[in-house]
Formats: C-alpha cells, sequence, structure tokens
C-alpha cells in the first residue's frame, strides 16, 4: 500500500497506540519464507516519532479488521501484558455455513497443534489447551441455496486459528476457510468469497480509571453480500484521520 493508502485505514491514534484496519489476504509479517506484509507499511505510521509502530498482537492473513500497534517499546510492554492478562475484549464477526440452532451458547474445547508438518494448524484435542469461545446469532440467511449465519464472536482465549477450528469443530465452518472448512485450497478463483471473518470491535482498558477505548473496523466488502443478507444494514460513514496533529483521538 502506499503511505496515503495506510494512513486511510487508521481506525484510532493516541500517543501510546494505533488501531488498524488490516485488509484480509496480506499477512501482519513477515514469515518463513519472506513476501510482503502489512509491516512493510508501517514507516507510514511513525507520526513524527522517530521509530515506526510494531504490532502488539496477530491476526491471520485472510481475517480483516482491528489490528492493534504499539507506537513505542513502553507501549508495546504495556498492550502486551493486557493481551496476555486476557483485558482487551475482543470480537470478530463471522460467515458459518449452517449454523446453530440456539441463539447463543460457549464453546469449551481445547486445542492442539495438529502436526509438526502443518505449521500453525491446529485440531481439537483433549490434551490440548483450554480454549472458550461464546458466540451469538446476529443473523440468519441463505446464500447460493445453502443456510447461512451470521455470528458475533468472543473468544475468551487466544489460541491460533481459535475460532476457525472451534466453529469448523461444531459443524458450522466458517465461509471460505480453506483449512479448516469446505472452501478450496490452491489456486482459488475471483468469485470465491474470501474467509468470512472479521475482527469487528477491540476494547482496550488503556486508562487506570475511565472507561476502555472501543473502535470498531467496517465490514469488508468480500463479506457484505452474505451480511446483508443476513441482514446487516450496513456502517456508518466514518472519518479519516489525518497525519496532522488534531489526529489525536
Amino acid at each position: 500500500m502506499t503511505p496515503e493508502e495506510t494512513r486511510a485505514r487508521l481506525l484510532y491514534r493516541d500517543g501510546l497506540m494505533l488501531i488498524l484496519d488490516k485488509p484480509a489476504g496480506i499477512a501482519v509479517h513477515k514469515g518463513p519464507k519472506g513476501g510482503q506484509s502489512l509491516e512493510d507499511d508501517f514507516d507510514a505510521l511513525r507520526f513524527g516519532l522517530p521509530r515506526k509502530p510494531a504490532l502488539a498482537h496477530r491476526l491471520d492473513r485472510e481475517t480483516a479488521g482491528c489490528l492493534v500497534l504499539g507506537r513505542h517499546h513502553k507501549a508495546l510492554e504495556k498492550l502486551g501484558l493486557l493481551f496476555k492478562q486476557g483485558k482487551i475484549g475482543k470480537t470478530y464477526w463471522a460467515i458459518v455455513e449452517g449454523g446453530p440452532d440456539a441463539q447463543q451458547g460457549l464453546i469449551d474445547l481445547p486445542l492442539g497443534r495438529l502436526d509438526a508438518t502443518r505449521g500453525w494448524w491446529m485440531k481439537a484435542d483433549p490434551a490440548g489447551l483450554p480454549s472458550q469461545t461464546r458466540w451469538t446469532i446476529a443473523g440468519r440467511g441463505e446464500i447460493d441455496g445453502r443456510a447461512i449465519a451470521w455470528l458475533e464472536l468472543e473468544p475468551l482465549t487466544g489460541r491460533t486459528h481459535q475460532l476457525r477450528v472451534h466453529c469448523a469443530a461444531q459443524g458450522w465452518p466458517i465461509l471460505g476457510d480453506s483449512v479448516y472448512g469446505t472452501a478450496p485450497r490452491g489456486n482459488i478463483s475471483q468469485s470465491a468469497p474470501g474467509l468470512q471473518l472479521l475482527a469487528r470491535r477491540v476494547s482496550v482498558p488503556l486508562a487506570k480509571t475511565g472507561p476502555p477505548i472501543v473502535v470498531e473496523a467496517p465490514a469488508p466488502a468480500h463479506m457484505l453480500r452474505a451480511l446483508e443478507i443476513c441482514g446487516f444494514a450496513g456502517d456508518p460513514p466514518r472519518a479519516i484521520l489525518e497525519p496532522g496533529a488534531a489526529a489525536e483521538v
């Protein structure tokens, strides 16, 4: 992305933290094989500081939405501790195939590594790490003759691929998931929907007193059709933060 395009995706900015609207389909950092990553564009987000910001957590390559960055070392330490302690609230939107019969529930299913050859791929494993996801139905619909559901997901733990594995294990995989769901792997056509998973909202308790900072990412274009079928009325227009001092939120 150009510096202008990167700054246009900024959802929140203060002296400690930036929250970026991560696009789907790009890794947040370079993997073992290298390649393009979102970190390549962070120099555009310095806003006068001597160093560029750094990742406070991770999102999957295929996942869109709220990505938290720390602006300097002390900020990263503080944010890292909040994430580790589970004090940062995270809410995701997902479009799933089929969907649960109930309106809300809790998935309590330990997760472990699939095997040493599959990198970060995970599986349900009774001997794995405790993993919990709270879910609520936000809407239902039908797409291309198949029932779908719009879920609001709240991960109570932060395991790799947790939401994707949990949904698939319940029999309602996330639409567009080519690892744990039914989407084709390899050369996916341009008409394929892509992973229907959005990091919709984060709630960050930065101040010792006062309310947490709550930021929402807009629904991405590749999820709009399915969301609208399930009753989503659209996001209101949002202001784009400018690079000047007035951009402090």
